[in-house]
């Protein structure tokens, strides 16, 4: 097991219309082997939630997060203080937004490979129905970690090493129409760093940008496009930082001109590093679409070839059609003859 949990508290919040009611564990959890498990159950769920923000601690908002996490490093003030002070802001930031949140609060210190995180969670709850041997209905209530909306993580390496770039702190940015980013941000006490998606969407132009200008065939291409997709796909499940380093490393392989001497002289507004956005990513290697009742995707590398884009007549033409797909096809038709 990679993970090694240092420190785990769980707290108890409950914020019903304008009422926030929270439930204080009275002390730190034992570390045990259900408790590793459980986080490093919780550290992939996390690291593999697309669409991340990056931020750090703001001079600008409420820094009692921020004073509270940096007086636990200096050992001043234990790990369950921390937790205490930090769920009092919560309850005070949760009171000023109109949705309502129920669930649990957890808040752990662990270690992931060679990297030091603080992970601050709201799990919600979520009820599951069985049927017991007397043929009774049962109810149970679960943790629903695969839905963890609130949520972010410290890197509390990045945050000694690397604190002027302003991105140690990732977050969930949230569902569409709620404030949640928002809400989590004012809580933490932060102000919203690199931009992910828009260092993705930088990426990808500047790669094709490239591609263009070498001597590559479209095979050649497309083979190139997924040799980044898989490098930066990486990046995303360890939840590590793409570079453009290992980038040119796989682009020039095959060509005089580096990826990362073409970067420099085109001024891409790029850093050297930066998280990778998921969706953002995937438009590298596939087209898809839905609108209307109708939803198409393919791989990139089959248009002009199975798959033929007409403009003016707003038409997509498909040879080879997926045997599933088919077979559908076929029995409609034998059946509305």
């Amino acid at each position: 097991m990679s993970i090694e949990v240092n420190k785990l508290v769980v707290h108890y919040v409950d914020k019903q219309d304008e009422d926030t009611q929270i439930h204080l564990r009275n002390d730190e959890m034992s570390i045990n082997d259900r408790v590793n498990v459980f986080i490093e159950q919780l550290h992939h769920a996390y690291t593999g939630k697309p669409g991340k923000g990056y931020c750090a601690f703001s001079p600008d908002k409420n820094s009692l997060v921020a004073s509270a996490m940096q007086s636990y490093r200096n050992n001043e003030l234990n790990f369950y203080n921390v937790t205490e002070q930090a769920t009092q802001v919560l309850k005070e930031e949760l009171n000023k937004y109109a949705f309502n949140e129920t669930g649990y609060l957890v808040f752990c210190h662990y270690q992931y490979v060679a990297t030091e995180y603080v992970l601050i969670a709201l799990i919600n709850i979520k009820e599951h129905y069985s049927i017991t041997s007397e043929l009774d209905l049962s109810a149970s209530r679960h943790l629903d970690i695969s839905r963890m909306q609130l949520a972010a993580r410290i890197d509390l390496s990045a945050w000694d090493t690397q604190a002027e770039e302003a991105r140690y702190i990732s977050f969930i940015k949230g569902r569409a129409g709620r404030k949640v980013a928002d809400f989590f941000l004012d809580f933490l006490g932060c102000e919203e760093g690199i931009d992910a998606k828009q260092q993705s969407n930088v990426m990808l132009a500047a790669v094709e940008d490239y591609l263009s200008e070498q001597q590559f065939n479209k095979e050649e291409k497309d083979d190139l496009r997924k040799e980044v997709f898989d490098y930066c796909n990486d990046c995303i499940t360890t939840g590590e930082d793409a570079n453009i380093a290992d980038l040119s490393e796989t682009l020039s392989k095959s060509s005089e001109t580096q990826f990362e001497d073409f970067y420099k002289e085109q001024s891409y507004d790029l850093a050297e590093s930066f998280p990778v956005d998921k969706k953002t990513l995937t438009t590298m290697v596939k087209f898809s679409g839905l609108g209307g009742g109708v939803s198409v995707g393919f791989e990139r590398k089959h248009l002009g070839d199975r798959v033929l884009y007409d403009a003016q007549n707003d038409t997509l033409m498909i040879k080879g059609i997926p045997p599933n797909l088919k077979e559908q096809l076929e029995r409609f038709y034998e059946e509305h003859e």
